[in-house]
């Protein structure tokens, strides 16, 4: 099965949410970023991260640029031709052949574009053969039922499958908009949350990762 991580937005958690996915997939698991931006040549980027969580070594990156922009903006800056979302479904669709999970991170939310076209996640996931589904990470506090419910809404207009909702961080201490939002999310964007990162939990050591993170999905 091949899962899509997407978002509601950047910076919410997606890379953590695939280093956890990635534990619960066993063994057999590849993890694939399409596009990578905002880090240099040899700096460490997220794929790095999801193996240093999770112990994954099966790791798969379609293009680097070094620029923190949009995949299409930083490509077009940079001078770098960017691979068609069909060639990136080609990929991922191998692996799909290989691994019994593929995950597959994007860069900022859904409809950030992916190559020269402007073609997003949601394009490159309809030139699959292989069964997949999306997972969406949402935040936790205000503006996150607007957010959500258009990122679902946005998936489902395009028949695609939604799996669920994982909150990217979750407090300790949430506050009131934070504890309505976990019952209010569901009903608002029709889709179930499937768990709760801590937050920080990107902080944790690999054993300590790998231990606790079973327990944060329903």
């Amino acid at each position: 099965m091949i899962t899509f991580v997407t978002g509601t937005d950047t910076d919410i958690g997606k890379t953590v949410v695939t280093a956890a996915l990635a534990v619960l997939a066993g063994e057999s698991v590849a993890v694939v970023k399409p596009a990578q931006t905002g880090v240099a040549p040899d700096e460490p980027g997220d794929l790095a991260e999801v193996e240093r969580l999770s112990g994954v070594t099966t790791l798969h990156e379609g293009v680097r640029l070094p620029e923190p922009l949009a995949p299409t903006t930083a490509a077009r800056r940079a001078g770098i031709k960017l691979p068609s979302v069909e060639e990136c479904a080609a990929s991922i669709d191998e692996l799909a052949r290989t691994y019994d999970t593929v995950l597959v991170e994007g860069a900022g939310g859904l409809l950030v574009g992916l190559d020269a076209d402007g073609n997003n996640l949601a394009d490159l996931a309809e030139h699959l053969t292989q069964p997949f589904r999306f997972v969406v990470v949402a935040r936790a506090g205000l503006g996150t039922l607007n957010h959500t419910g258009l990122t679902v809404a946005a998936l489902r207009s395009r028949g695609l499958p939604v799996e669920g909702l994982v909150i990217g961080s979750w407090p300790a201490a949430p506050d009131l908009a934070e504890r309505c939002n976990l019952e209010d999310l569901p009903t608002t964007s029709g889709a179930a949350i499937l768990g709760r990162i801590p937050a920080d939990a990107g902080k944790l050591s690999r054993e300590e990762f790998r231990s606790a993170a079973p327990g944060w999905f329903e």
